[in-house]
């Protein structure tokens, strides 16, 4: 029988939550706990795990271990939990538990004890791709991410070094980096130029879109 969804994942609010040096507890500690675990732990958050039983690979990870099952009310203690059994009662009190204290809670295929869903994620240096089907299919979620990851390289790193440093400029010599232009660059063969290795004239097209040249040319004038 297919997992009951939940009804507001229509209405959702997609966010980058910044977790470094929050506390997180993970309830459970198999195969997909560890997954969730590394993914916690690399956005620095302080993680606690909690299950009766403690895959090895988890033993490993730099968290805090309680090998015990979950406790009512232990949710309260945390900014962040996830759950990671496959005991919908287990769940379903974490959940209520989160809820009644305020907390983000999402549970590993059980989209109606959640209040956050977690999208596939694919990364290359600071661009992050996240993708999610409110979830309804986290196989689609995680096929779409292979396809992205096999297309994201350092062509991208420096497309991104070289828009990080246009906007630097922008800001400094407009006031603001919220002008038009940027799309004009990037649908006009921007990123072609940057994967050739053009950077010096991938620079004069996007300072040309955004203003910047015309700037130097009144300054000399």
């Amino acid at each position: 029988m297919a997992a009951q969804a939940h009804p507001n994942l229509q209405n959702s609010y997609p966010v980058q939550l910044l977790i470094k040096g929050r506390r997180a507890l993970v309830v459970g500690a198999g195969n997909v706990a560890n997954r969730k675990i590394q993914g916690l732990l690399s956005a620095g958050a302080e993680v606690t795990v909690i299950a009766p039983d403690i895959h090895p690979h988890v033993a490993q990870l730099a968290v805090d271990i309680i090998e015990r099952p979950y406790q009512t009310g232990e949710a309260a203690n945390y900014q962040l939990v996830i759950t990671c059994t496959d005991d919908r009662h287990v769940n379903r009190q974490v959940f209520r538990d989160a809820e009644a204290n305020g907390v983000w809670v999402n549970s590993a295929d059980d989209p109606v004890n959640c209040s956050f869903i977690l999208p596939a994620v694919a990364r290359q240096g600071d661009l992050t791709l996240t993708i999610s089907t409110n979830g309804q299919s986290p196989a689609m979620a995680m096929w779409l991410r292979r396809k992205f990851e096999a297309e994201f390289d350092e062509r991208y790193d420096r497309l991104m070094d070289l828009l990080i440093e246009v906007r630097a400029e922008a800001r400094y010599v407009l006031g603001t980096s919220e002008v038009s232009g940027w799309n004009e660059a990037l649908d006009d063969g921007l990123f072609d130029l940057v994967a050739q290795g053009q950077i010096d004239t991938a620079r004069q097209k996007l300072r040309r879109n955004l203003g910047l040249a015309a700037q130097d040319e009144a300054v000399l004038a």
